[in-house]
């Protein structure tokens, strides 16, 4: 939908996404439309589809998912705290995205275990058990 066809009071999905901070360019929201991780009113669209307040969204960034309000518009990004008065995010939405983050965050890192080269004091540990 063109910006001369938008109706009243409505902005492009993609341009709203990308004001509200979701992701750093306007190409990653439209690949992120695109591919089905963002529905407006439950439905699919596309990301010309106008977007106006109280329109309801669910996104999928990465492992979160987000089930939000929009409360306003921009039409510039601006700094966190006024892209954060953009969006209303549902109080379930939040305690679950809260829960997975406490999840990740108890999780084991693969890579802790992993130190590189092993150390000179390493190897004779390692030639002292191979017996070489």
């Amino acid at each position: 939908m063109p910006a001369d066809n938008m109706p009243p009071g409505a902005m492009r999905l993609d341009k709203w996404l990308w004001a509200a901070r979701f992701f750093k360019t306007r190409s990653l929201a439209i690949q992120a439309i695109d591919n089905g991780r963002v529905k407006l009113n439950g439905e699919r669209v596309k990301p010309a589809r106008g977007v106006k307040p109280g329109d309801r969204l669910d996104l999928r960034i990465g492992e979160v998912d987000w089930t939000l309000t929009v409360r306003a518009l921009a039409m510039q990004r601006g700094p966190a705290p006024v892209a954060q008065a953009l969006y209303a995010e549902d109080p379930p939405s939040q305690a679950r995205r809260q829960q997975q983050a406490a999840e990740r965050k108890l999780a084991v890192n693969p890579s802790a275990t992993i130190r590189g080269r092993p150390t000179k004091r390493d190897r004779r540990h390692i030639h002292r058990f191979t017996g070489e």
